[in-house]
């Protein structure tokens, strides 16, 4: 099964026309590297063959200007578009409904395209290689079963929390290597030498072992599962009819469709534990420890001067 094609997926039509001042064309690294070429650097050098991009359409040239067509020198690239109007058939959007659906309805958009087992990460997170490593060797040395075989990377939740103010986190309950539950915590925060969370407006504060696997949305799904995703997703565009959604904002979440998989025993879900520590730009603060933190790799070897040579 080593010469089993995979493909690492990277969500990234959250980016606005010309990318002004977003984060994910932010330069990080000590030759103007963005957070997506260290991804796509990673997942290469762990031997993954094709990257898919999911962008929106009206920046589709945009994005090959600044990002596709430098990195498709080095690995096989292909564009999917995720449109608000683009739905299984005998759907439509909600009228004024201009977002769309969300990270799993980002990977619905797929379902046609994407031949090979894959992982599927957010364009603007920094996970370091050791997550593309584990998930690459879990998707190459799968045997069929009867169940559906998902990964999940699990981040150590101290690994992932930001100096410079509160972040979302899914707190995972893992049993036996697998994944049992996802809860997610909105607003944890670094309180001195320790990690809270609160559900009241800091009224009261809990605290987190600080070792617990975290979800970071970087998981591992076999083609196969692309099936599930559009079936759930006819299921969610149903209930927008419900007097109790609101059909303009309601989301179809990536990770969503991984717990209801398992909670119908249809796939297990292995937590794959990583050490490294994760990188994002919640805050305009955390820029400058990104870029402190990249160019200590480099000195350290983990990384070329230049990514692409």
């Amino acid at each position: 099964m080593k010469n089993k094609k995979t493909a690492l997926v990277i969500m990234a039509a959250g980016m606005g026309s010309r990318f002004g001042g977003l984060k994910q064309l932010t330069p990080v690294g000590p030759a103007g590297e963005l957070i997506i070429d260290y991804s796509v650097f990673d997942a290469k050098r762990a031997g993954f063959d094709k990257v898919y991009f999911i962008i929106k359409e009206q920046i589709a040239d945009d994005f090959k200007e600044v990002v596709g067509n430098r990195l498709s020198k080095y690995i096989e690239t292909e564009y999917i578009m995720q449109e608000t109007t683009k739905l299984p058939e005998k759907f439509t959007a909600p009228e004024g409904r201009t977002k769309p659906f969300g990270t799993g309805h980002a990977v619905w958009c797929g379902k046609e395209q994407i031949k090979e087992d894959f992982v599927v990460i957010n364009a603007d997170d920094y996970y370091g290689p050791k997550c593309f490593e584990i998930l690459h060797d879990f998707l190459v040395s799968g045997k069929k079963e009867d169940k559906l075989r998902l990964a999940m990377a699990g981040f150590v939740l101290k690994n992932t929390v930001s100096k410079n103010g509160s972040t979302s986190r899914g707190i995972c309950e893992v049993e036996n290597g697998f994944l049992a539950s996802v809860t997610e915590r909105t607003h944890i925060e670094c309180r001195g030498d320790k990690i809270s969370y609160t559900e009241d407006n800091g009224n009261s504060w809990v605290d987190l072992d600080q070792n617990t696997l975290v979800s970071m949305n970087c998981w591992a799904f076999p083609k196969e599962a692309l099936e599930h995703f559009e079936n759930q997703l006819i299921e969610f565009l149903g209930t927008l009819k419900n007097e109790d959604i609101n059909p303009l904002k309601a989301e179809f979440y990536l990770p969503s469709v991984a717990s209801r998989l398992i909670l119908e025993n249809k796939a297990d879900c292995a937590v794959l534990k990583t050490e490294d520590q994760w990188y994002g730009m919640t805050y305009k603060e955390d820029l400058e420890d990104v870029k402190i933190a990249l160019k200590e790799k480099m000195k350290n070897g983990l990384y070329p001067e230049k990514l692409w040579n």
